[in-house]
């Protein structure tokens, strides 16, 4: 399956007032689940965040992208114990909608993924309260290296794989 990077024409009206694209509008619905999920365990939203991976980025991309941002949004939470606001992912009224903790995240993640690292701390200070913590930056461009910025295709190549005996 071939890695979805185009915005329906709902999320580009939205999101193109913010210059985001695709890959981070993408992130975005992947975020939601598992803010709802850090948020309400119970839940396990995190196995629809999983899931819209895939769907969007297919197997191999997806997968990795939604751990990256798992890993992300785990660390933004232990800087701030009062936790991120966020839209409800199944809401349709909210789809359309960003909160300010959501346009953060957003636009770091789009300012790391073009090496903008002014831009990108400016970003990190609003999500963390101003708290620059390593495993929040560390987390971010694992990624933002995924999938670079004007890239179509994923930041390594694609790799068949292979069987091998040990004994």
């Amino acid at each position: 399956m071939k890695p979805q990077f185009q915005l329906s024409e709902r999320e580009g009206e939205l999101f193109s007032r913010y210059g985001l694209d695709a890959f981070e509008v993408g992130v975005l619905a992947v975020a939601r689940q598992f803010l709802h999920s850090l948020s309400d365990p119970k839940s396990q939203s995190w196995q629809h965040g999983f899931s819209i991976a895939i769907e969007r980025w297919g197997e191999e991309i997806g997968l990795s992208v939604a751990h990256r941002v798992f890993m992300l949004l785990r660390a933004v939470s232990q800087c701030r114990p009062e936790g991120l606001s966020f839209c409800d992912p199944l809401s349709l009224d909210q789809r359309d909608t960003l909160t300010s903790d959501e346009l953060s995240l957003l636009q770091m993640v789009h300012h790391m993924r073009r090496d903008n690292t002014s831009e990108a701390r400016e970003a990190l200070d609003r999500l963390t309260s101003g708290r620059r913590d390593p495993y929040v930056i560390q987390s971010g461009l694992a990624l933002a290296n995924r999938v670079p910025a004007g890239m179509g295709r994923p930041a390594r190549p694609a790799r068949t794989p292979t069987l091998c005996v040990v004994s």
